[in-house]
C-alpha cells in the first residue's frame, strides 16, 4: 500500500470531527485557562497520585458525603486524609510482627 490512511488521522478529527479552527484561532487549552509554562508553580503542595484499596475509597467518600451533610461543604478527600496524617501518634502504633 503507498498511503498510509490512518497517518492523517488527527487532521481528519480535527478538521471534519471537531471542526476548522479559525486562522489566528487560539488553542482551545489556552482559552480553558491552562497553566501558563512560564509561571511558576506552587510551593506550598504537590499533587500525588496513591494507590488505594476499592473498599478504603468507599469508606472514605463516604465520611467525606457524612461531613458534607453534617455541613461541611467544602470537605473532601484530601482534607480527610490531612487530618487522619495529623492526629495519628506512631508511638502508640503496635510493633509489625515479621
Amino acid at each position: 500500500m503507498g498511503h498510509d490512511p490512518l497517518s492523517d488521522a488527527d487532521a481528519i478529527l480535527s478538521e471534519e470531527y471537531y471542526g476548522r479552527r479559525a486562522e489566528g484561532a487560539e488553542p482551545a487549552r489556552k482559552r480553558r485557562g491552562a497553566a501558563d509554562p512560564t509561571k511558576e508553580r506552587p510551593t506550598h503542595y504537590k499533587v500525588i497520585c496513591i494507590s488505594m484499596y476499592t473498599r478504603d475509597l468507599e469508606e472514605l467518600d463516604a465520611k467525606v458525603a457524612e461531613l458534607k451533610r453534617r455541613g461541611w461543604t467544602k470537605a473532601n478527600k484530601s482534607q480527610l486524609i490531612r487530618l487522619a496524617l495529623s492526629q495519628i501518634d506512631l508511638d502508640k502504633l503496635p510493633t509489625p510482627r515479621q
